[in-house]
């Protein structure tokens, strides 16, 4: 992971800029599947996202995959400072001009953002800001990307971020729906969620074979500790692991009936009928019953 160097970047004025398809027609850049790359080059969309994320001039943003720069261009209008982690190198230099077309405001980092210590780059910064995340993320590290800033010790204020339709309904989905399962459980033990905006295939360059959706996950105000949301996960792993089957026999390894009974749910109900709030019941009957013994480690991947 490297910071960008910018004193050869261009100087024009981030309004003078030219349009996203004509910088990447003179580039000669294409999207590249083995990024799950696919383009957002409509900035009225951008300035949208950047809108419905609330950012503001006293924000630091945190956006991954840039690309060309379209959300990138929209973030910094609102006069927020952005840091933008990109993986593929064909786009820094696009990158780098609109650093230099914001005095300062934009950090291009270089790098895969599965592996970025965001709570130590933010840190660095030592201005206490708050850091919102917002970004249009590659189809094949979302959920991924998720898992990490939900249960990492980077704590954002808030995250506005596009996925595939298909994920975004497992991000939101109540007890009862069919979309229900570990994600939801996750998201919602820690978060509001909602889906904020529907986006076809064809708004992206080149288009998807699937519609889009942005989320906003606000972070609640006293989401539950460490120990007791690493339990959560190991009971919704087990429960949604044989999620036809009744919890009484899908959580055997972790007490069963009698965990459920004494967690105040019904052993005959199955993982997709248990609200979240069941969930927290159930992982801390779990941990109570373990008497003191070290907390569970955290699953890898929802």
């Amino acid at each position: 992971m490297t910071e960008t160097a910018r004193p050869e970047a261009s100087t024009v004025p981030l309004e003078a800029l030219p349009p996203l398809r004509d910088t990447l027609a003179a580039a000669g850049i294409a999207a590249d599947k083995r990024f799950g790359q696919h383009f957002l080059l409509d900035l009225n969309i951008c300035r949208k996202i950047a809108r419905l994320a609330g950012v503001s001039v006293d924000d630091d943003v945190l956006e991954i995959g840039p690309g060309p720069g379209g959300l990138t261009r929209a973030l910094l209008e609102t006069g927020a400072r952005v840091t933008v982690v990109e993986k593929d190198p064909r786009f820094i230099p696009l990158l780098d001009d609109l650093a230099a077309a914001v005095d300062g405001r934009l950090t291009v980092i270089e790098g895969d953002a599965l592996k970025v210590d965001e709570a130590g780059l933010f840190a660095a910064g030592g201005a206490g800001r708050p850091v919102r995340i917002v970004a249009n993320l590659p189809y094949n590290v979302g959920t991924p990307l998720l898992v990490k800033w939900l249960t990492g010790s980077f704590h954002p204020s808030s995250l506005t971020l596009m996925f595939q339709k298909e994920v975004a309904l497992r991000i939101v989905a109540p007890a009862g729906d069919k979309e229900y399962g570990r994600l939801a459980v996750l998201c919602q033990a820690l978060c509001q969620a909602r889906i904020v905006m529907d986006l076809p295939a064809r708004a992206f360059t080149p288009p998807p074979k699937v519609a889009s959706a942005v989320v906003t996950l606000t972070p609640l105000e006293a989401p539950p500790s460490a120990p007791l949301l690493a339990a959560v996960q190991t009971v919704a792993q087990s429960a949604f692991g044989q999620r036809r089957k009744m919890l009484r026999s899908a959580l055997k390894g972790l007490g069963g009936e009698t965990l459920c009974r004494a967690a105040g749910i019904d052993p005959d109900a199955r993982a997709e009928t248990v609200p979240v709030s069941g969930f927290l019941a159930l992982a801390q009957t779990w941990l109570d019953r373990r008497n003191g013994q070290a907390a569970p480690t955290l699953p890898t991947g929802v």
